[in-house]
């Protein structure tokens, strides 16, 4: 039987997924990498095709001490067309990610009073201005900005985020100047029912294009998550390599969306993302050697297995 066709699916078959292992991915990992092994990791993603990236965050190097190097790091990466972004938590963190020469950061705005409490100290509302007040500065240096709505879907401490708040905050983040919103399931709670929801609505009240989505894997739903956003028109998707991931202030935020799943998927289903799987799969690899600890995806078992096969085929 022939599918029904889906102008949300069918229509544009590009989709841009933006690598965010080397700060999310890094920020609450027990072992904290070198400047060195941190370039080697972006030389591994960049040879499996990445060209976005969020590669660290300007906050307080006693908060999180694996991102204390960010503007060494920073002043280390190559310039090339690839589109660097910075994670900042407020003006300040701005100022320090524009002198070490970044053109694009991004702000996170929990949806909730009590992780805003926990993560930067700050009530809902004094954030969301600390956070405009970035995208307005943003806007006037010509700057690229993306701004997070996290804990979209549920908050470790208040429980099912509501939708209408989500849609408020975003609405307000774009009106200040933020050139895309990432909605982000932080703790990795949403289910389909509620993403098909809460995208659906964003899709309609902002454009797909200013959106993008950010899927922890905590109940092994990221992956079904990211084709429900997908379906709804959203071509823009975090990841991390490996499924790396995690946020020091949400307990219970495990690994992020391994890379290499959403690309394996995104290609079978016949989406272009630009990236190879064989240089994921080898970037992951990367990764687990540099940490010390195993990481992968769920493909990463059926894709041994099929270089096993391979590696026998060839020598028969």
């Amino acid at each position: 039987m022939t599918p029904p066709h889906n102008p949300a699916v069918d229509g544009d078959r590009r989709v841009v997924i933006n690598e965010v292992g080397l700060r999310d991915g890094l920020q609450n990992f027990p072992v904290i990498l070198s400047i060195d092994a941190k370039l080697d990791l972006y030389t591994a993603l960049r040879r499996a095709g990445l060209r976005r990236f969020e590669l660290t965050s300007f906050v307080s190097p006693k908060a999180v001490p694996a991102l204390a190097d960010a503007a060494d790091f920073v002043a280390r990466v190559p310039r090339d067309e690839t589109l660097l972004t910075a994670l900042v938590p407020n003006r300040r963190g701005y100022e320090r990610a524009r002198a070490a020469g970044l053109r694009s950061v991004a702000v996170v705005l929990a949806a909730t009073e009590t992780l805003n409490q926990k993560n930067i100290r700050m009530s809902l509302p004094a954030a969301a201005a600390e956070c405009a007040a970035v995208c307005r500065a943003a806007k006037e240096d010509g700057v690229h900005v993306r701004a997070y709505v996290a804990a979209a879907c549920a908050c470790p401490y208040e429980g099912i985020t509501e939708g209408t708040r989500v849609m408020e905050l975003a609405a307000a983040m774009l009106e200040a100047g933020a050139h895309e919103i990432a909605l982000a399931d932080t703790i990795g709670a949403g289910h389909p029912a509620q993403v098909e929801a809460l995208f659906g609505a964003a899709v309609a009240q902002f454009g797909a294009a200013r959106l993008a989505a950010h899927f922890h894997d905590t109940r092994a739903m990221a992956l079904t998550l990211s084709w429900i956003a997908l379906k709804a028109g959203v071509r823009r998707f975090d990841a991390s390599i490996g499924g790396l991931g995690g946020c020091p202030f949400a307990p219970g935020a495990s690994g992020n969306l391994a890379t290499e799943d959403l690309a394996f998927m995104l290609e079978q289903s016949g989406f272009e993302t630009g990236l190879s799987v064989d240089g994921l799969m080898a970037a992951a690899a990367v990764a687990g050697r540099l940490l010390g600890a195993p990481v992968g995806g769920k493909i990463g078992p059926w894709y041994a297995a099929q270089q096993r096969h391979e590696g026998a085929r060839s020598v028969h």
